[in-house]
């Protein structure tokens, strides 16, 4: 056999090899889990499986939410963080993970580095809310007391450490007052303490707090904390129109991967979640919770999580909040 004639046919074996290798399946060909760092029944956990079941019709594989609790997200972050990085393991990223990075000495994973980010699902705004009776009919009112009377308003939020109790300290901080924070161990007590008049007033999430808002409710919101009005409370301002121009607070879920996921994987998970953001009937199922649905392409989620790490640092540093 001649030298060319040896060559051909190495040539039509390859060929032949090739033809007999498969390919690799398009994604997704599997169930696609996505870990949420929070308990089942939350505002969190609502929005996950609202925005799984969309990916799940979108991207046509089931969506399975894993939930794993725990303090400052770090169990199920750290989970996603070392998983496989093929697109069936993801983790709903939120401003948790960006105010836990000020609030522990030491994370097993690095937020920045160890994800890759997709899209954002959504952001939720917090109120400063009052007893339907009380003496404030405004957050203007509010701040001329606090400035008036130093050391005598009392702010009831959630646990230390936590985006309702940041968000009080930032308030302290822009609004020049000395105020005293009252921090309670969840939504039920600090309801309880408003409404028996225990504190004067409280920042916490919209979603547990919306039914009780309204003309024959027993609660108030005087003014939401982002820098836009809430389309479910039409009629609330926000806290930037009533005296604190660069106020502005919004807690945010978001869509993240394990580092070195593919790009392609991400585009494509990154446009289900975008046309998901933007279906009318999953926007009104979100806004029932307190939350505006909007995606993001990952340049977006990637400047949103830096940005929320320096700003919640600072917060953290200024409230002498010592890290764990």
């Amino acid at each position: 056999m001649s030298r060319f004639s040896r060559i051909a046919l190495v040539f039509m074996l390859a060929l032949g090899g090739a033809g007999v290798a498969r390919a690799e399946p398009a994604y997704p060909s599997k169930p696609i889990t996505i870990v949420v760092p929070f308990g089942p029944g939350g505002i969190a956990d609502i929005t996950a499986r609202t925005f799984g079941q969309a990916l799940s019709t979108a991207l046509k594989q089931p969506v399975v939410i894993d939930n794993r609790p725990s303090a400052g997200s770090i169990i199920g972050s750290a989970a996603v963080a070392k998983a496989a990085p093929d697109g069936y393991t993801l983790l709903l990223l939120s401003n948790g993970n960006a105010v836990s990075t000020g609030l522990f000495k030491k994370l097993p994973y690095d937020p920045v580095k160890d994800f890759a980010p997709i899209a954002t699902l959504g952001y939720f705004d917090l109120a400063l809310f009052v007893d339907a009776g009380s003496k404030f009919k405004s957050a203007r009112e509010v701040l001329e007391f606090a400035k008036a009377h130093p050391g005598k308003l009392s702010i009831a939020t959630i646990a230390v450490g936590s985006t309702q109790n940041l968000a009080a300290e930032l308030f302290k901080t822009q609004a020049g007052i000395d105020a005293l924070i009252v921090p309670y161990n969840g939504t039920p007590a600090l309801q309880t303490a408003l409404r028996g008049h225990q504190v004067d007033v409280a920042f916490e999430i919209l979603g547990p707090m919306i039914s009780q808002v309204g003309p024959q409710g027993p609660l108030s919101a005087l003014a939401v904390t982002s820098d836009k009005r809430f389309a479910g409370l039409p009629d609330v301002p926000t806290l930037q129109e009533s005296g604190l121009p660069n106020y502005g607070v919004a807690s945010w879920n978001a869509l993240a991967a394990p580092a070195g996921t593919p790009k392609d994987v991400i585009a494509k998970l990154n446009a289900a979640v975008n046309e998901a953001a933007k279906s009318p009937d999953l926007q009104r199922k979100t806004q029932a919770l307190g939350v505006r649905a909007q995606g993001s392409t990952p340049e977006q989620l990637d400047q949103l999580l830096k940005s929320e790490i320096r700003r919640w640092g600072e917060v953290i540093a200024r409230a002498k909040i010592a890290p764990q």
